[in-house]
């Protein structure tokens, strides 16, 4: 890192007027400033806000491959951040850049560190994010797990399947909220139970609107279709609140060839034996024709 000659100038006078401002740069592409100053900055073309009270811990930087890290807390009173946003993943992996600014002269100023959010931990009325070096990119498995359960993503470019089309997708109203993550649904009457489990919901109104679901049950019962979301946080979905629903897939080799017919594009290895059959041995009576262990 190159401090500026200007900033450098004023870090070796005796008295110091220095600050720190933290620019958040959400994965929606959201924006936003903060500073440990007691007033608002402009820095790079950046609104810096005071009233968010940042404070960092203390930061390390080491040689080699390890993961640095440092921690940013800070209330949740401001309008930037709210404990809703933190709790939908707004703010995951979110990418921070930490500044030290000459407050006198905002026009000096060097960028001290480049980070993502990491783990946030949050207690009562503030929150503490945990900010990661850019080596912790070099900590991520890469390659593909050799296994029978596909490993792509329904509908992604490897797995091909166009969940646009009628078959597999809808859309609804909740009727009902019954638990915390059980919803009453109308729309999906014309759909098979279990069609949607492992699927998708995205909320196109309400509280949650713009958030998306993994739903891990889709089921008919007396009161209608009913649907079970993984378990989350944030706003509560209430009565009215309208969506969008993708059908779900377990990964299974049968699955994709009954329900998708997309058997050409399995991303995973269903004839590959288990260790069960690695270690067995002929005995009488044993199939030993050739054919696949998964039809």
């Amino acid at each position: 890192m190159t401090m500026p000659e200007g900033l450098t100038n004023h870090l070796g006078q005796a008295v110091t007027s220095v600050c720190h401002c933290w620019r958040l740069t959400r994965a929606d592409g959201a924006v936003s400033g903060h500073t440990d100053h007691d007033r608002s900055l402009v820095v790079d073309g950046t609104t810096f806000e005071p009233e968010s009270g940042l404070s960092a811990s203390e930061a390390r930087a080491s040689l080699g491959l390890s993961v640095d890290t440092v921690d940013v807390e800070g209330p949740l009173s401001s309008e930037r951040i709210r404990d809703v946003d933190i709790a939908a993943g707004l703010y995951d992996n979110a990418k921070v850049e930490t500044f030290l600014v000459n407050w006198m002269e905002p026009q000096h100023f060097a960028l001290l560190r480049t980070a993502t959010i990491g783990k946030i931990t949050r207690s009562g009325q503030r929150f503490v994010a945990e900010l990661e070096s850019a080596t912790h990119a070099l900590d991520q498995p890469y390659g593909r797990y050799i296994g029978r359960a596909c490993d792509a993503e329904l509908g992604d470019q490897r797995c091909g399947v166009a969940l646009a089309q009628p078959q597999f997708s809808g859309s609804g109203t909740v009727t009902a909220h019954t638990a915390p993550d059980m919803l009453t649904v109308s729309g999906l009457a014309g759909f098979e139970p279990g069609w949607f489990t492992h699927g998708t919901l995205s909320w196109t109104s309400g509280a949650r609107a713009g958030c998306s679901e993994r739903i891990t049950d889709h089921r008919r019962d007396g009161s209608g279709v009913m649907l079970v979301l993984a378990p989350s946080s944030g706003a509560p979905m209430v009565v009215g609140d309208a969506f969008s629903i993708r059908a779900g897939c377990d990964k299974a080799f049968a699955t994709c060839k009954a329900k998708f017919a997309n058997a050409l594009n399995f991303r995973g290895f269903p004839h590959l034996p288990g260790n069960d059959a690695g270690y067995s041995y002929v005995t009488e009576g044993g199939v030993f024709d050739g054919k696949p262990v998964v039809p």
